[in-house]
């Protein structure tokens, strides 16, 4: 962990213990609410995608061009990606007619691609370095994919592979628990460890708010329906953003809110 004066003039927020709750909450509400509005006979997939698209643009440009991390911007945006990005893995797989099984593929190797893109540009993964533009911006490329990637890998486990949501949400919770075993006790890098429990998150959130909110007769678990669940875990999201603001605003150093560096200034002395 980077102390709070090293990471000040950072766009991503310390990874703690409620880092992880809040993306576990977006993955929830982003699977849950694209559901709600993609599948809406009213609204229409194309009308859903352009509303989606929009709302990931708008808060990524307030995002990117705000000078500090702000949590309730940061958050705001990742809760987008998630939307857009459960959006455009269902795109394929219902409107273009893609395999679950090649839609993951070809996501992985997007991933991939971005992941040695950004490498071969800046030679760092670390999210402790997103301190200039064009780290952040590869930064926010490689979310949308981990996101659009769990959807898909979340729906080729309970579909295609016949699990359901909820052992599929078991068989994720063991998978996320490879990278902290990993890091903590065997000395698996950390960057890797991060990227990995990152990526894992998005089918596991994804997978129970399925089987919390998927009606009938395409789901399998409680069937409370997506509006209904979009509403509570929103309601929960807010909580934990509202948690962290409090904590940030009582941990910044004392006239942080005056200091105000453009993104993209400061050179990351980390490689």
């Amino acid at each position: 962990m980077r102390t709070r004066a090293a990471t000040t003039a950072m766009k991503v927020p310390e990874i703690t213990l409620v880092f992880w709750i809040a993306k576990l909450c977006t993955t929830g509400f982003g699977e849950s609410f694209s559901d709600y509005v993609f599948f809406n006979d009213y609204i229409g997939q194309h009308l859903a995608m352009l509303m989606g698209l929009g709302l990931l643009l708008a808060c990524l440009a307030v995002q990117i061009t705000t000078a500090k991390y702000i949590p309730w911007v940061y958050w705001l945006a990742v809760t987008a990606v998630s939307i857009f990005g459960t959006m455009s893995a269902d795109f394929l797989n219902k409107d273009l007619g893609m395999p679950l099984y090649a839609s993951t593929l070809m996501l992985v190797a997007v991933q991939i691609a971005v992941f040695a893109a950004w490498y071969a540009t800046q030679r760092t993964l670390d999210v402790h370095s997103i301190d200039n533009r064009l780290r952040e911006l590869f930064y926010w490329l490689t979310v949308l994919c981990t996101f659009a990637l769990g959807t898909a890998a979340g729906d080729f486990a309970a579909v295609t592979l016949g699990l359901g949501t909820l052992a599929s949400s078991f068989v994720f919770l063991g998978i996320i628990l490879i990278p902290a075993a990993g890091y903590r006790w065997f000395g698996l890098n950390e960057v890797l460890a991060f990227w990995f429990a990152y990526t894992i998150t998005r089918p596991l959130g994804a997978s129970v708010a399925d089987w919390l909110s998927v009606p009938a007769p395409y789901g399998d678990g409680l069937q409370w329906g997506t509006g209904p669940i979009s509403l509570v875990l929103g309601i929960l999201l807010a909580g934990v953003v509202a948690l962290i603001g409090s904590r940030h605003r009582r941990t910044a150093p004392e006239g942080e809110s005056a200091r105000s560096h453009p993104a993209g200034t400061r050179q990351s002395s980390r490689r």
